[in-house]
């Protein structure tokens, strides 16, 4: 009969761990498995990151493209036709409250696209403003103030 007392590993499931450098008996002294000389042989080798035994490796084999320019700055966008759909008119929309409407995520500047139309006058406050949302903001008889970054 089974139960927990009875319960064992299978046979060769468990053996002692091998302690390598403790004299010739142990069939690991002298050289602790390691072999003769070379890098690998001394205490503190460490291969070089991204090393594959010579052969030349991945980020060297693969052809580098393009540019990344580090001074890009990116915007989090919003249409018109989005703004008009989810504020009522007169509201002062501001980068804060389009973060707590869930239009846009994270801390990035806010621009605002000339997408679809703004029937109702409004007072945007963003950080860029195409043109085109300019222009129909203005018509719609809203307002337009642009932030520092």
């Amino acid at each position: 009969m089974m139960n927990l007392s009875s319960l064992q590993p299978p046979k060769g499931a468990k053996h002692s761990k091998k302690r390598v450098g403790r004299g010739q008996g142990s069939g690991q002294g002298k050289t602790a498995g390691r072999g003769h000389k070379g890098a690998k042989s001394r205490s503190g080798f460490k291969r070089k990151r991204g090393f594959e035994g010579g052969q030349m490796p991945l980020h060297r084999r693969v052809p580098k493209r393009g540019f990344h320019n580090p001074f890009r700055i990116e915007y989090a966008v919003v249409n018109l036709d989005t703004l008009a759909g989810t504020f009522t008119a007169g509201t002062i929309v501001t980068p804060d409250v389009l973060r707590d409407a869930g239009l846009v995520r994270g801390g990035a500047p806010v621009k605002v696209l000339g997408r679809g139309d703004v029937g109702i006058a409004l007072t945007v406050q963003a950080h860029k403003f195409s043109g085109k949302a300019a222009e129909k903001i203005a018509a719609a008889g809203g307002r337009v103030e642009t932030l520092a970054r």
